[in-house]
């Protein structure tokens, strides 16, 4: 089972470069503008990994009664999955699930 340390805290993101805030519920975990993540956690949380590389989103996948932004990594390409948070932009949720697999 993996660990998880609840760490909710806003940051800039690296790509658009816009002032992301607390999520509020969960862990903020990625951009809810541009959806890209930042590669900082071994678990949830944990801000343990070497990589700090940029998660670029690729797809999404169904989950549960929500979505998981799919992500692979421009520094080290190892694919990542986050929740989609309540404040994503739609827009770019519903482009990634046109893209083709």
């Amino acid at each position: 089972m993996k660990k998880f340390n609840e760490l909710d805290e806003g940051f800039i993101c690296e790509n658009c470069h816009q002032e992301v805030k607390p999520l509020g519920y969960s862990s903020r975990d990625h951009c809810p503008y541009c959806l890209y993540s930042k590669h900082v956690d071994i678990n949830p949380g944990d801000r343990e990994n070497p990589c700090k590389g940029l998660l670029k989103p690729i797809q999404i996948e169904k989950f549960k009664d929500t979505f998981k932004i799919v992500y692979k990594c421009q520094k080290c390409s190892q694919n990542h999955k986050n929740i989609m948070a309540k404040d994503d932009d739609m827009s770019k949720i519903i482009e990634l699930s046109n893209i083709e697999k």
